[in-house]
């Protein structure tokens, strides 16, 4: 490399040996501030999530009301299952659409950045994560089978008719497992490790506080929540420079809340929640070993094709849903 063709202060770097050859391809000068690796962060997490249930309520209003005529929501969906999925699949889509121009100005770069989308990845890991999904659905259909599951559950209600099916088929293998992992491994997966590495960090400062106080001495000056290279979320993913436990904790987290998110579809059946539970811990470690929301996307959509799929030869091509059984 010939120093002669950097800013001054760069040669310096470099006969200091300070310099990281990363600098030298990083799409930002080297004067100007890097943006910060912390997102999406949990105030980025309540946004995201705030614009989805503000959507949800419009489309369900604009879609549903006119056909309430006085009937409960529950009577609703059973009469217009057509209906719910449609208010579902709009929000979704205008959720995503606002999200891809708005978080942008937010986080000084592309949405796709900013959530490690990271799309190449996916494509090439596609021959093993697609196996993997459809595995796992296998497996959990398997446990599933052994589990006691009430006569009717509200899912039910979009199993009526074949077009009900198919109509189900085609949100639940491709717009339902995007979305949901854009909400739960996009945002709030980093938002959650960011919190916990935050509220530890501030934790161990008061202990030593604490401890400097009782002892007569002066208070520690020194504090730092987030030992992150500068460079963090834009080369090396939103994910890096966390802590091993703040990782485990938010996974934990995320994939309870996953679970308790469909545990309405399931009639409240705890063991079927709890399994649930288990595959988005799957979907968190697929997530974090290839920095990739796209790779964990994929693991869900071809998991949830598992499950259409056995539905699909069970009943004939949708033709017999009456062969359907728990």
């Amino acid at each position: 490399m010939n120093e002669d063709r950097v800013p001054d202060e760069l040669a310096e770097e470099i006969k200091a040996g300070e310099w990281s050859p990363t600098a030298e391809f990083h799409p930002y000068q080297h004067d100007e501030p890097l943006p910060s690796g912390r997102v999406p962060h949990f105030g980025h997490a309540l946004l995201f999530f705030g614009i989805t249930g503000l959507l949800l309520l419009v489309t369900q209003a604009i879609m549903l009301l006119p056909a309430m005529h006085g009937q409960s929501p529950t009577q609703l969906a059973q009469q217009h299952p057509k209906l719910v999925l449609a208010s579902e699949a709009a929000s979704y889509l205008l959720t995503l659409t606002i999200s891809w121009f708005v978080f942008p100005l937010l986080w000084h770069r592309s949405f796709a950045n900013g959530l490690a989308w990271n799309g190449s990845k996916a494509l090439q890991l596609a021959g093993k994560l697609i196996p993997l999904g459809i595995l796992a659905g296998w497996t959990v259909q398997g446990i599933s089978s052994l589990i006691s599951m009430p006569k009717s559950m509200p899912m039910d209600d979009f199993f009526r008719s074949s077009t009900d099916v198919w109509l189900v088929t085609i949100f639940g293998t491709l717009l339902a497992p995007l979305f949901e992992e854009v909400c739960f491994r996009g945002f709030l997966l980093p938002a959650l490790t960011i919190a916990f590495d935050w509220l530890g960090a501030w934790s161990r400062y008061l202990v030593r506080f604490s401890s400097s106080r009782a002892q007569g001495d002066l208070p520690p000056e020194d504090f730092q929540a987030f030992p992150e290279a500068r460079t963090a979320s834009l080369e090396t993913g939103n994910m890096a420079y966390r802590s091993t436990a703040a990782i485990a904790l938010s996974s934990l987290v995320t994939s309870t809340l996953f679970g308790l998110l469909h545990a309405q579809q399931l009639g409240y059946t705890w063991p079927a929640v709890l399994l649930l539970g288990c595959v988005s811990l799957i979907l968190t470690a697929v997530r974090l070993h290839t920095r990739s929301v796209a790779c964990s996307a994929l693991v869900h959509a071809s998991y949830n094709f598992s499950v259409f799929l056995a539905l699909f030869v069970a009943t004939g091509g949708y033709r017999h849903l009456d062969r359907m059984a728990r």
